[in-house]
């Protein structure tokens, strides 16, 4: 997400002394010495950050993000229904995907697991408390995960890159995938540079089981502190499993680069498209009202599934209004959705998932 909450690494060190060291590790750590100097040659990183393909077409500040009154339907009535799955014992012939809330997502293949941007932490930030998750979506946790071949993380924001939750999965990660200078981030919290592969856009590393995973661009930013903005890069992924081919979004306003990447690698049979926290203090870095329904049909995807959203407020929409939006944007465009409740396996192939589970305020 785009970096909205201000000040938060010079707040995670404020008050490291009443939560303790763990808010100041959770900043992380940008590339610096022999990782800037890579860096510095690769094409799209210049004067010191990485850049998009496209400038911003509109980064003015509409409305002040701190001390206005923000609707009381940004967080749901009551608990969002789920559903409870043994992660450990799911199998199915063709990739299965669950969600978790927001952009986390496990995918299991023949050819290994995959775990996304993975936040069970309850919280998005380095202080406990700030950015809570919604009632019905702290059911899961990193104890609940199977064996993970493979950790694809998007971008360093923290509702993307948990340090809490990746300190506790750290050692059933077999791999991690990650945007260009993001490693920095993991060998700062204990993980072997070994297993981790970063990756430019369209740039891609195949896996001992055979998953093959290829970092494509984004219209986005990064910084997990005030101030540093874009010292690594952000990422949206095509994964690749047998014959089935998938596209993860990350986070990305929309461009051009859909259509492209839809020409290059797709068809997809599943694209996992933001949909939510779009504001007009941030217009270029998230998809808006029937944005993700347009990338779909621009990736040549059979089948669209929504996520970032439904499990923090981070913008003042209603908190059920992207999915609201989303469907009829997609109905007129002939896009098929999926929408499974928090926690529900859906496998490839199988009929959508459309039970209207989120019809409240």
């Amino acid at each position: 997400m785009r970096f909205r909450y201000v000040g938060f690494g010079m707040a995670a060190l404020l008050l490291a002394a009443t939560f303790g060291c763990g808010v100041v590790k959770s900043v992380g750590k940008n590339p610096k010495g022999d990782e800037l100097s890579r860096l510095d040659t690769l094409p799209n990183f210049k004067n010191g950050a990485f850049e998009n393909l496209a400038e911003r077409s509109d980064s003015t500040v509409k409305h002040n993000l701190m001390f206005h009154r923000r609707p009381k339907t940004i967080r749901p009535s009551h608990a969002l229904p789920w559903v409870e799955t043994d992660l450990k014992t799911l199998a199915s012939p063709a990739p299965t995907v669950v969600w978790f809330g927001h952009s986390s997502l496990l995918i299991k293949t023949g050819e290994g697991n995959i775990l996304i941007d993975p936040i069970f932490s309850n919280h998005a930030g380095p202080v406990p408390g700030l950015v809570t998750a919604f009632a019905g979506t702290k059911h899961y946790h990193a104890a609940d995960m199977p064996p993970i071949d493979v950790l694809i993380i998007s971008h360093d924001h923290y509702d993307h890159l948990d340090y809490r939750t990746l300190k506790k999965l750290k050692g059933q990660i077999k791999m991690a995938v990650v945007p260009m200078g993001l490693a920095s981030d993991l060998v700062y919290w204990g993980f072997d540079p070994k297993k981790i592969i970063e990756l430019n856009w369209n740039q891609s590393a195949t896996l001992p089981g055979g998953l093959k995973i290829t970092a494509t661009p984004a219209q986005h930013k990064s910084n997990r502190t005030y101030g540093a903005e874009n010292k690594t890069l952000w990422a949206s992924y095509v994964i690749q499993a047998n014959q089935y081919r998938m596209f993860y979004s990350g986070d990305s306003g929309y461009g051009p680069h859909f259509k492209q990447i839809g020409r290059q690698y797709g068809p997809f049979d599943l694209a996992l498209l933001e949909c939510g926290q779009y504001s007009p203090n941030w217009p270029w870095t998230h998809l808006w009202l029937g944005q993700p329904a347009q990338a779909a049909v621009d990736l040549h995807a059979r089948l669209l599934e929504p996520i970032h959203w439904g499990k923090f407020v981070e913008a003042d929409h209603p908190w059920n209004e992207p999915i609201e939006k989303l469907i009829p944007a997609a109905e007129k465009l002939n896009v098929q959705v999926n929408v499974p409740r928090i926690g529900e396996p859906y496998t490839l192939g199988d009929a959508p998932k459309t039970m209207v589970w989120w019809d409240f305020k």
